[in-house]
């Protein structure tokens, strides 16, 4: 993930050929070259076309993504209404005292005010200060299509107003990213691949299509094992569908009531291995009352190891399978008891609440 310190996505370049040369007669006698001859390559309709559609979407969007400075981090941000209320990524703004923003297409900086987070979605709303900030239009991701030309719009590496192009790569990823300093880390649901990579500073800008509106909000880059290193053209994005579900209780709130995701009911904490220091298991802290865990016979100092069948050596295994179920759903549910005894139980799962 990236943390934010910083800036980022990704662009992919399209170079162009530049072909010069002579043409002659049926008797080899040369003819002068006309000067568009000379200096450029022909291009097609479609290619201007397709150029000038970039340009528009530009114009119109661009001045709805912010750059968001705090004493901690940098990143993005898009404009959400005409009232100053901005979304970004919760790890850009986690533990900020002081937040200031600026248009990426110019103008006076404005400080701004956190309205709330949601560090399960990544999600977070600022309030600028004053200025006349134009709102983005938003899109449906649910409509995204695998292949659809998106543009990526932020302030990479501190570069403000930077845009670049990819494509749709995959849909309904499950994105999983650490939690650092104040951010506790997230598993975002449906989350959008893209080519356009994204590096530190892109995170909270906008995942942009050609018709001008805002699908997605660029939020982590995937690492390269090997490399240990962020592994180029694959980017992922929180959802426009989410943002539109969780923002306006933000805005409204300064918490999320409903966050449409499940939960087990259980506060738990990752258990290491002493010896090859592998992560084993999810242990069991603290049981909610009246809720599923309880309900199903699970106490604390369980230990939870899988859930539909799918191991759960860490919180963020964990996190990743109810990620992808909903309150209301039963889950089967296998546990090991302190005496060393294991069971599988059926828990049906209620909500994930959200904090302020």
């Amino acid at each position: 993930m990236d943390r934010d310190v910083k800036a980022g996505a990704c662009a992919l370049a399209v170079a162009g050929m530049l072909v010069l040369g002579a043409c002659s007669d049926g008797g080899g006698a040369e003819k002068a070259a006309t000067p568009a001859a000379q200096t450029s390559a022909p291009v097609s309709d479609s290619a201007t076309g397709l150029e000038q559609q970039y340009e528009r979407v530009v114009d119109a969007v661009l001045p709805s993504v912010v750059k968001i400075q705090t004493d901690q981090a940098e990143g993005s941000g898009v404009v959400y209404d005409a009232q100053g209320h901005i979304v970004t990524n919760a790890h850009v703004v986690a533990g900020a005292k002081k937040i200031q923003v600026t248009s990426s297409s110019g103008g006076a900086t404005l400080d701004a005010d956190l309205v709330g987070a949601f560090a399960a979605d990544d999600l977070a709303v600022i309030k600028a200060k004053g200025g006349n900030l134009k709102p983005a239009s938003w899109g449906e991701s649910g409509k995204a299509r695998v292949g659809q030309i998106v543009l990526a719009m932020g302030n990479p590496l501190g570069l403000a107003g930077s845009v670049t192009n990819g494509i749709v790569s995959a849909l309904h990823r499950t994105v999983s990213t650490k939690g650092e300093g104040a951010f506790q880390g997230s598993t975002i649901a449906d989350a959008i691949q893209t080519s356009a990579a994204i590096n530190p500073g892109n995170s909270g800008g906008a995942l942009v299509t050609l018709s001008g509106q805002v699908i997605g909000v660029p939020t982590a880059a995937a690492s390269d094992p090997s490399a240990g290193s962020a592994a180029a053209g694959i980017g992922f994005a929180t959802p426009s569908d989410t943002v539109q579900r969780i923002v306006p209780q933000l805005i409204q709130s300064g918490k999320v009531s409903n966050s449409g995701r499940a939960a087990l009911g259980v506060t738990v904490r990752t258990i290491v291995d002493p010896q090859s220091g592998e992560r084993t298991a999810v242990a069991v802290v603290d049981v909610q009352r009246g809720g599923g865990a309880a309900k199903a016979g699970i106490r604390p100092g369980d230990l939870i190891l899988s859930v539909n069948g799918t191991a759960t050596p860490d919180q963020t295994a964990l996190s990743s399978v109810l990620a992808n179920l909903k309150p209301g759903d039963t889950a089967k549910v296998e546990v090991q008891h302190a005496d060393g005894s294991k069971k599988t139980v059926q828990v049906t799962l209620g909500e994930l609440p959200g904090g302020g």
